[in-house]
């Protein structure tokens, strides 16, 4: 869970063992919270290790509002999503270099509301023609992103987690 507080009076935004969405690398969970020296200045820096790629990445405390990072979202919330991934519309008057611009500004976001979007847009589409290459990599991309944080939502039935495969 988030937790409040001023990142410069010892009170950190995340807390270690929380599980947390990095906007284009998806979900992972913050491992420590260490101090490091880079270029003369000590500050502290979240180290969170990603689920898809197990990658480790360090961020600057201080730095850590305007990255996007955020908390994996809840149960309550992924009810509202499951709507829109099922019964949403999808632009269709779009070309395909305005649709892929779009999609990846959406995913750029790291809001899982935007990246569902994505994903059952692409998906749609994929069933009535094949996607350029561009477009299917940007489909396994963003459901990999979408999965790795349905993985880590607290209550998920199967059943909800299979609407999005």
């Amino acid at each position: 869970m988030i937790k409040y507080g001023n990142i410069y009076g010892g009170v950190f935004l995340f807390q270690i063992g929380d599980n947390i969405v990095y906007p284009m690398h998806g979900a992972g969970k913050i491992k420590a919270i260490e101090e490091k020296e880079v270029l003369g200045k000590k500050q502290q820096y979240y180290v969170i290790k990603m689920s898809i790629s197990n990658l480790h990445l360090m961020i600057p405390a201080g730095n850590i509002i305007n990255s996007g990072l955020r908390p994996v979202t809840d149960l309550m919330a992924l009810e509202n999503i499951i709507e829109i991934f099922k019964h949403g519309e999808s632009d269709r008057s779009l070309v395909w270099k305005q649709r892929f611009k779009v999609n990846s500004e959406k995913i750029k976001t790291g809001k899982i509301q935007e990246g569902a979007e994505v994903v059952r847009d692409l998906m749609r589409m994929q069933k009535e023609k094949a996607l350029n290459g561009s477009e299917k990599k940007m489909l396994v991309n963003a459901r990999e992103f979408l999965i790795s944080e349905l993985e880590l939502i607290e209550g998920i039935s199967e059943q909800q987690f299979r609407s999005f495969c």
